[in-house]
């Protein structure tokens, strides 16, 4: 697989499959499994869907993985241009748009952290974390034995694993589980996973899911597949579309675009189909802020507000904030509250990342926030992305729990599908955040129907996803790849990926799988998957990957490069546009 100069002359010749023939039926799987969610004149756009690769990569099944994330990821991206183009025809008038997704773009655009780099450093530099300001407040990613409360082990039942995750503190959970929150001198890989797996073999999954209860810490067992549909949790999330639109029931006029956007329109013509869209990001890491970063590469300004008393993940900092204004404002001052409010009176996007109803815990529910731009004569949309999914669905007894990637791969079977894959009787986290990214495009997708149907129907609404149901669509939607395929991915993949166990952490996971798609892969890390451009935030050239979505007719790509958290003021006056980052 990959190009002929990167394959060894012993290498298994090439299967014959075509990860964009395939996409074409994924996209037929998701409009079928969202239909409900769409708008209805949608079909004559997904006709005009084509998938071209612009590397001979784009059209091979590439990460050592089971399942069908590529073609997923693709359909995913040609959904979201199809809601681009309607859009577009609202505000520009209808003009037949062809859609085009590439998918070597798309490969890159799900494993965007691991590729984005500053000034040639990526996300393992040792020198990256002096280029970047420290928001890891409780060294929760710095300090290796506190990464590591975030990781998969064996309980005390044979068999059975739990994925604990001290999320951005680690405290908690580690002293959950009686061990003390530092540990000097703890810089031994092996040393650190032992002691915390030993700690975790002495609690049952029972046990761990009480303590996780208890101390509100995010944490699931690794189920199968079939396991995770017999919980009362499963069998509510199972008729569940991978995205939801419903209404607040606050009615107000349709706000309509405009044919032509003189104001925003650029000399050289160059139109984006959310230009003047104005988006408040609440999120951090990387599903959340996806969102945010996507809908500003359609034009949308997107401002990332965040606290500076709350921690983040520096470097994820570099990918996904791209395109956007960030801002800090801590939601409990006084005055802070009110910059916020000033923020909301105009905004027509909300993006929630938190915990489900920590926002509403502040006084901004989705219903709170109708009812103020109601009294205005106007609608919102709010988006909702977290890990579970299911708020308000009947029976989906763990919509209320925190969590993370890792969590919902765990939790749905991606985890065992992927230790199968490896040849292993146990469950093992998949390389890369993808199904982040992935949800991140389902929360665009989800954002670009209930704008559209803000714009024809007037009134505000809730887009809500999950990381759950994004699994959920991957696992049974699409099913794993054939056995042959699997096989190939095994043969031509670095031996070394295949010695990892289910308590590697997914940092050791994805180094290995990276270095393996490095070496079978080249083209997917440089030249024509990039765009480079200087950051003033960071102090130097950002190399991340290009939009993987061409829809006639209307620019996508970002007009701004990434910025620190808090690197502006929290206002939409006054942002700069540079558009030959478009070209």
């Amino acid at each position: 697989m990959g190009n002929d100069t990167a394959i060894d002359a012993d290498m298994p010749e090439p299967i014959v499959y075509s990860v964009a023939a395939e996409a074409h039926c994924a996209l037929q799987a998701l409009v079928s499994a969202c239909m409900s969610e769409l708008p209805r004149e949608l079909d004559q756009y997904i006709d005009k869907v084509t998938f071209s690769s612009t590397s001979p990569a784009g059209d091979k099944p590439c990460f050592p993985c089971p399942l069908k994330e590529q073609e997923a990821g693709c359909a995913l991206k040609a959904l979201e241009g199809c809601l681009a183009g309607a859009i577009a025809d609202l505000r520009y008038g209808s003009q037949g748009r062809d859609i085009e997704v590439d998918p070597a773009k798309v490969t890159s655009f799900l494993m965007s952290a691991y590729i984005t780099t500053l000034d040639g450093m990526g996300k393992a530099h040792p020198k990256i974390k002096y280029r970047l300001p420290d928001t890891d407040l409780n060294q929760a990613q710095s300090n290796l034995y506190r990464r590591l409360s975030a990781n998969l082990y064996e309980t005390c039942n044979t068999g059975q694993y739990y994925h604990i995750h001290g999320s951005l503190e680690a405290s908690t959970t580690l002293r959950m589980l009686g061990l003390p929150p530092f540990l000097a001198g703890s810089d031994d890989y092996h040393q650190c996973i032992a002691m915390i797996e030993n700690a975790v073999n002495r609690l049952s999954t029972a046990d761990l899911e009480h303590k996780n209860e208890k101390y509100r810490q995010a944490g699931a067992p690794a189920l199968t597949k079939d396991q995770f549909r017999q919980t009362a949790h499963g069998k509510a999330m199972a008729g569940i579309a991978p995205f939801t639109v419903q209404s607040l029931d606050a009615p107000s006029p349709p706000i309509t675009f405009p044919a032509l956007d003189l104001q925003h329109q650029s000399a050289t013509g160059i139109v984006q189909c959310l230009t003047g869209i104005r988006v408040l990001e609440l999120c951090r890491v990387i599903a959340g802020p996806t969102i945010g970063r996507s809908l500003a590469a359609h034009g949308a300004s997107v401002l990332k507000v965040t606290s500076a008393k709350l921690p983040d993940v520096p470097f994820f900092q570099l990918d996904v904030n791209t395109g956007k204004h960030t801002t800090s404002l801590h939601l409990k001052d006084p005055r802070d509250r009110a910059a916020f409010e000033s923020l909301l009176a105009t905004a027509d996007i909300i993006i929630d990342g938190y915990r489900p109803g920590v926002l509403a815990s502040l006084g901004y529910s989705p219903e709170s926030l109708a009812a103020k731009a109601q009294e205005c004569g106007r609608g919102i949309v709010y988006v909702a992305e977290d890990c579970f999914g299911g708020t308000g669905v009947p029976g989906a007894a763990w919509s209320h729990r925190p969590g993370w990637q890792q969590i919902a791969d765990c939790v749905t079977g991606v985890a065992w599908e992927q230790g199968w894959f490896m040849g292993l009787e146990e469950p093992v986290v998949p390389p890369f955040p993808i199904s982040d990214y992935a949800t991140g495009i389902l929360g665009t997708i989800a954002a670009l129907a209930a704008l559209h149907r803000r714009a024809v129907s007037g009134g505000s609404w809730i887009a809500r996803t999950s990381l759950v149901q994004y699994d959920l669509f991957l696992l049974h939607a699409l099913n794993p790849y054939p056995l042959e395929v699997q096989e190939h991915l095994w043969d031509v993949h670095d031996r070394n990926f295949f010695g990892l166990r289910h308590s590697d952490s997914v940092d050791e996971v994805s180094a290995r799988a990276l270095r393996s798609m490095q070496r079978l892969y080249p083209e997917l890390f440089h030249g024509k998957m990039l765009h480079k451009a200087f950051s003033p935030g960071f102090g130097g050239e950002v190399a991340w990957p290009k939009e993987p979505l061409k829809v006639a007719g209307i620019a996508i790509g970002h007009v701004r490069t990434t910025r620190p958290n808090n690197y502006d003021a929290p206002s939409w006056d006054g942002w700069e546009r540079d558009e030959s980052m478009l070209v």
